[in-house]
């Protein structure tokens, strides 16, 4: 798939010098932010929840994180679930600032960005805003006809799991998402991942690349 591929900083956050002279809202930690993307049924949740507990990353959904800000009741939720229900894209500022509020409040300084950014509006606001490159994009690269056959098989009763759904949310990913990976397959910083694949196959192939953070601490 990937070879057929042709907001100013809120002032109350700290900011400070990295080592390679960027500046970035996590008061001057050295921070690992990997972004994890794929296709509807590649198995990024399964893989990042391996990553967790196998290297100690945080796992950060930006989808979990709209959900969870809408299920507060704040009056940034009920505007969030208003742009959402009207079929609009949630802006980038929103989806980033909660990004960069989840980061800050974690002890952590790995972190898995799962499913962000979506397109290349995401990435531009996350640069700016957050003031931090990826490592690499961890992408997990697999077929049309299989993410249909896992979304059809797996049986959860969602509503969108019918082909024509999947085939659009494919779609919407193609068009969106994957001109992120080639932007940052450009820079030497995507780490293919062959996720149709079992999933104990995966994730060997996923540990061969995080071996150099190292196991989580006891």
């Amino acid at each position: 798939m990937l070879a057929a591929m042709s907001t100013a900083m809120d002032a109350s956050v700290p900011v400070a010098e990295q080592e390679d002279g960027t500046v970035n809202i996590l008061g001057g930690k050295k921070v690992a932010v990997v972004f994890v993307l794929g296709g509807p049924g590649s198995g990024k949740g399964t893989q990042c929840s391996n990553i967790v507990e196998h290297f100690g990353f945080t796992h950060l959904s930006a989808g979990e994180l709209l959900r969870s800000e809408i299920k507060s009741g704040s009056e940034n939720g009920t505007m969030i679930d208003s742009i959402i229900k009207e079929g609009k894209i949630v802006p980038s500022e929103i989806t980033v600032k909660l990004l960069q509020e989840a980061m800050i409040k974690s002890e952590n300084d790995k972190f898995l960005i799962d499913g962000f950014p979506r397109n290349q509006e995401n990435r531009l606001s996350f640069e700016n805003v957050i003031k931090i490159s990826p490592e690499f994009v961890l992408f997990f690269d697999c077929s049309e006809e299989e993410l249909v056959r896992r979304l059809l098989g797996r049986n959860q009763g969602r509503a969108d799991d019918n082909i024509e759904t999947i085939r659009k949310r494919f779609r919407i990913f193609e068009e969106s998402s994957l001109p992120v990976v080639q932007y940052y397959d450009s820079k030497g910083k995507v780490k293919k991942i062959n996720a149709a694949k079992p999933i104990p196959e995966v994730f060997e192939d996923v540990k061969t690349i995080f071996q150099s953070y190292g196991p989580k601490a006891a």
